[in-house]
């Protein structure tokens, strides 16, 4: 195993990162067949606990490029660390929250604290790649999202077990277990950053970051619940938004830097294609859980297990893709294969047969093998290298913009409880999504040339470019 010293990846940073990043994933996936158990626990419907998801989301919506941003000015070690802290706290808040409003509360410090992982990790990646003169070690980008994609379909099978072993309190104890390897883990083996360099980015847009903060949760909390006593939702939204833009235009350090953004349509496309995807992905297994477990009259447990051939395909789409780092063909199958999954939505009703059931998960489980790899690899090679942490926190950000969507969506499908008629409103809504996911794709010339190497042997000689400059065309 090869160490700093070494001339290769430094693979004893492989187990904190992977670790940490599966931190949000699991979490955010074991909560979907704990919805029903805890509106019950607290007496209150679907719309009061669509609040424990948005709490999240809301949270690692504005964490993730806030602390992706501290991370390039820091550096990952202590953000990393000082995250996977705050999640062991989170997990105990919420295995003692007496009322639904702390359980909220819990939600939100966990969101925070799991968004230190992924940008930090991302991070290190660069640092390596620059340290090394190597470009992008796929297998460690690929073990990354297989591991996110990995927990996020196996954790409702997960809560499920956990919920039928000691109820649904035990999927917020985990956490505290898993922050202590994280911990551990972090302190033994992720790099210090050289004192000659800590100094060369302390300055922090908090102005930005409150402006940020303030427009997305102010937009959010009206998409929860879209009525006209909310307009001045919108309105706070809108100027926040706008004094945003001005503010990271005009200052010389920006939280975001959107003349970059501005000047890289690629990125920006790959954040769209992020934020469709998760819309329909989550909104699908929040969504289609509730209604396993409402509708179709089945257990935690049972709708848990219901989902393993989700998993299943995820994993193994996931093995046979992960190390071919070209975009565009996985964009593509995927974007096709989630169509016909969220379509054959509207054929299901209660009395739909078990293998039915089955088959739907499995189908959603190929898009979700390919799209999260996809978009991770494109932004790799379209970012821009000194702000790979903020980036690849805004990534994440989209990612929870779609998550927040999706709640949103099935709070308004399903206002008194998951019916088989919301599942169909859920359906047609998810159509449009994915449709609109296959267009961008299919629309973005950039895509065939991200992920391809020239020709050239792997070990460039010491006058030849780099894999790492061959990449810059993509950026641009």
């Amino acid at each position: 195993m090869a160490g700093r010293d070494g001339g290769g990846f430094d693979r004893r940073l492989i187990a904190p990162m992977i670790l940490g990043s599966v931190l949000n994933p699991i979490n955010s996936s074991m909560l979907a067949v704990a919805l029903i158990p805890i509106g019950r626990a607290f007496d209150v419907p679907p719309a009061q606990t669509a609040w424990l998801v948005t709490g999240l989301y809301l949270a690692t919506a504005i964490g993730q490029p806030v602390i992706g941003r501290l991370v390039d000015a820091f550096g990952p070690r202590p953000l990393y660390l000082i995250g996977t802290a705050l999640v062991g706290i989170a997990g105990l808040l919420g295995a003692v929250a007496p009322t639904l409003g702390v359980l909220i509360a819990s939600r939100v410090l966990l969101g925070f604290g799991t968004s230190a992982a992924f940008p930090a990790s991302m991070a290190l990646l660069r640092s390596e790649s620059d340290r090394t003169g190597r470009s992008s070690p796929a297998g460690v980008l690929a073990a990354l999202s297989a591991s996110a994609q990995v927990i996020a379909v196996v954790g409702p099978t997960l809560g499920g077990l956990l919920i039928g072993l000691g109820g649904w309190k035990l999927i917020f104890t985990i956490n505290v277990p898993l922050s202590l390897a994280c911990l551990v883990l972090g302190a033994l083996w992720l790099p210090r950053r050289p004192r000659g360099e800590e100094s060369a980015h302390h300055r922090v847009d908090a102005f930005g970051i409150a402006l940020f903060s303030v427009m997305l949760t102010a937009f959010m909390l009206f998409l929860m619940r879209p009525r006209v006593s909310g307009w001045y939702l919108v309105v706070v939204a809108l100027v926040a938004g706008a004094a945003f833009t001005l503010r990271e235009l005009r200052t010389a350090d920006p939280f975001v830097d959107l003349r970059v953004l501005r000047g890289n349509g690629p990125l920006l496309a790959t954040y769209l294609r992020q934020f469709l995807a998760y819309t329909t992905s989550y909104a699908f297994l929040y969504g289609y859980t509730q209604w396993l477990e409402e509708g179709r009259g089945l257990s935690a447990s049972s709708a848990g297990l219901l989902l393993l051939p989700l998993s299943g395909a995820a994993i193994a789409v996931t093995a046979l893709t992960g190390r071919h780092a070209e975009v565009r063909g996985k964009l593509l199958v995927g974007s096709f294969v989630q169509v016909a999954g969220v379509s054959a939505l509207l054929l299901l009703h209660t009395s739909s047969p078990l293998w039915t059931l089955i088959a739907v998960a499995a189908i959603i489980g190929v898009p979700q093998g390919l799209t999260g790899l996809a978009n991770q690899n494109a932004l790799y090679a379209q970012a821009d290298p000194e702000r790979m942490g903020s980036s690849a926190g805004l990534l994440r950000t989209f990612m929870y913009l779609g998550a927040l969507a999706a709640s949103a969506a099935n709070a308004a499908v399903f206002p008194h409880g998951a019916t088989t008629a919301g599942l169909h409103h859920m359906a047609w809504l998810l159509v449009a999504t994915a449709v609109l996911f296959l267009v961008t794709t299919l629309a973005d010339r950039s895509l065939p040339n991200v992920g391809r190497t020239p020709e050239t042997p792997e070990t460039p000689a010491a006058d030849e470019p780099s894999a790492a400059t061959a990449e810059e065309p993509a950026r641009r």
